[in-house]
């Protein structure tokens, strides 16, 4: 039976297992070697090229470090430049996969939550090391709010420290649950118009035209929701390692 969940399927493109381990190259590793690779060959085109009048693809790429380069300042403060290396790569490899991902019959990789947890909690592990290094003990100050009555603190500390192994989850539910539910709503939708135009007559074409509007429009959505998701796992990230940095 058609589903619109299949294009979430991961599928082995070359098979290769040993009894324990399974070591099968899939659609999804394909994807992200797709990635990567755009990212590297576009980068370093541009860098091997540069020029004092820069050209579009020069000013993008130019923009795009600033950009970074501001959301770090903004909310990290110059304590966190030195990350911007990781923060940058981090943000253009989910705008690719993202954008990847809105290829008619391509793969989405972070519309699977094994990519997005692992990326969350390599954040998450290496945040707290940063913080733990820079403060040594008093970074679990982080977890006691100032001006708190001492009849609440228990509590208070409680709740603090859980929302802080959340964050962990809550980045990854929240890249995943967006880019998964986008592309579900357009294979239903675009599935719907198929069917429509299918039973054939001006009743079909005309029926089918309201889905295939709706399809347009939601690309357009999810185009922005792309990019927006890119954004938003960026600045948390960066709003993560302000709080090991300054303990804000």
């Amino acid at each position: 039976m058609y589903s619109p969940l299949e294009q979430f399927e991961i599928v082995s493109i070359l098979p290769f297992s040993t009894s324990t381990f399974d070591f099968s190259i899939t659609n999804s590793a394909i994807y992200l070697w797709i990635a990567f690779g755009i990212i590297t060959f576009f980068c370093s085109s541009i860098l091997r090229r540069t020029m004092y009048i820069p050209g579009a693809w020069q000013a993008f790429l130019e923009d795009l470090y600033t950009f970074i380069m501001d959301l770090i300042n903004q909310n990290c403060g110059p304590k966190g430049q030195q990350y911007f290396p990781f923060l940058f790569v981090l943000f253009t490899f989910l705008l690719v996969c993202n954008l990847l991902g809105m290829v008619p019959y391509s793969f989405t990789v972070t519309s699977h939550i094994v990519i997005t947890l692992t990326l969350s909690l390599s954040i998450w592990i290496g945040v707290t090391l940063i913080g733990l290094q820079r403060h040594g003990t008093h970074f679990f100050h982080l977890f006691v709010p100032s001006g708190c009555p001492a009849a609440l603190l228990p509590a208070l500390v409680v709740i603090e420290i859980m929302s802080y192994i959340v964050r962990a989850f809550s980045l990854a539910v929240r890249l995943f649950a967006n880019m998964m539910s986008g592309h579900t709503l357009l294979k239903i939708m675009a599935g719907f118009s198929f069917q429509i135009f299918a039973i054939g007559g001006i009743a079909g074409i005309i029926g089918a035209g309201i889905p295939v509007i709706l399809v347009f429009l939601i690309t357009g959505l999810e185009l922005g929701i792309a990019c927006l998701q890119a954004y938003v796992f960026t600045i948390l990230s960066i709003m993560y390692l302000n709080d090991a940095i300054n303990l804000h």
